[in-house]
């Protein structure tokens, strides 16, 4: 008998860890969404309306043997995954890569790609419309959001705040400052250690931050605030679930005492940047174990790597570093990441390239 693996999400993580163990499994991939998205472009598809199109990807060419089942998890149990249909799918093994959720318009939560589409043409269309933007959060979201304004629209007054008082600490100095002088020369205006209350939801407005700057602006978005999406947990598998939302794994990224349940991705309590590398790293040694235990022979552990990120600040501007190379030039971070946003990288994945 072939083993049944259910993979719940069809984010990078989930998307990965099905097609590495199509060929070995009977795959079922649970996802609510009617095609794959692309949120590491989302920010680029707000700007460009054009681009936009270029970030939702169908599911049909993912697998060849397996299937994908349109619905979501309402609970999950080990070896039992209950659909909002009311439908059950039994499991010999259980990959949980159900994500989180994360202010728009850094992702979306709508699951029909119409619906998707026009919400963020709705928000393209106010923001092109407006002649100052405030973003709360400094982080790569934030950061990269003010980029890609200020490469659409230079003449934009855009402002960051954040309550931290460095920009992106956990980064050596030479990148810091390479951001820092970039966002400079792009015009962006960054208050740092600061914070201001919520904005109102609609209608320009001006905020005082809490060290007494004024700042007046026609439009904000939230640029923080991830939320992982595990609330469908039962039985066993919620007693993984901590404080946060996330969920416990052991070395081998398995829930613990689990043999044949495990997480990657955004859900877990993996201490790293939760980015879509870092969920496609998980899918490897996870399909790896699986095939292992399948197959026979020896388990893989997860190592995460050390802090790395490529910052694009729209398609010609930017920085990366990583512990090899060091800091990274705008136009070495434009062919990495900047110029498409990895549109390429992740159509070949879903079997379109």
């Amino acid at each position: 008998m072939t083993a049944t693996v259910v993979v719940v999400g069809g984010g990078y993580g989930g998307a990965s860890a099905a097609k590495a163990l199509d060929d070995v499994a009977d795959v079922v991939l649970v996802e609510p969404k009617d095609q794959f998205v692309h949120h590491v472009a989302a920010l680029r598809g707000l700007v460009e309306p054009e681009f936009a199109e270029r970030i939702f990807l169908p599911y049909d060419q993912l697998l060849k043997r397996g299937r994908v089942v349109r619905d979501h998890a309402v609970a999950a149990d080990t070896g039992t995954v209950t659909l909002g249909s009311g439908e059950r799918i039994e499991a010999d093994y259980l990959v949980l890569a159900t994500g989180a959720e994360y202010p728009f318009p850094a992702k979306f939560a709508d699951r029909d790609t119409a619906a998707a589409k026009a919400k963020l043409r709705a928000a393209h269309d106010e923001l092109a419309a407006a002649d100052s933007v405030l973003l709360l959060g400094a982080g790569p979201v934030g950061l990269e959001l003010a980029g890609e304004i200020k490469a659409k629209w230079p003449d934009k007054a855009v402002t960051i705040v954040d309550p931290e008082s460095e920009l992106l600490a956990r980064f050596p100095e030479e990148f810091r400052a390479s951001v820092r002088s970039q966002l400079d020369e792009l015009g962006v205006e960054l208050l740092l250690g600061t914070t201001v209350d919520t904005p109102p939801a609609e209608g320009g407005f001006t905020v005082e931050t809490a060290d007494g700057t004024k700042v007046t602006a026609d439009l904000w978005f939230r640029c923080f605030g991830i939320v992982p999406a595990t609330g469908y947990l039962t039985g066993e598998l919620a007693a993984a679930r901590l404080a946060d939302g996330r969920v416990a794994v052991t070395p081998e990224l398995r829930l613990p005492g689990q043999e044949r349940v495990f997480a990657i991705g955004d859900i877990t309590d993996v201490p790293e940047a939760k980015l879509a590398r870092a969920a496609g790293d998980h899918a490897e040694v996870v399909a790896a174990n699986i095939r292992a235990l399948i197959g026979g022979g020896d388990l893989s552990t997860y190592e995460a790597a050390p802090p790395a990120m490529a910052l694009p600040l729209g398609p010609k501007h930017g920085a990366t570093y990583t512990p090899e190379s060091g800091l990274l030039d705008a136009a070495t971070t434009s062919e990495i990441k900047g110029a498409d946003m990895m549109v390429g990288r992740f159509a070949t994945l879903l079997g379109l390239g």
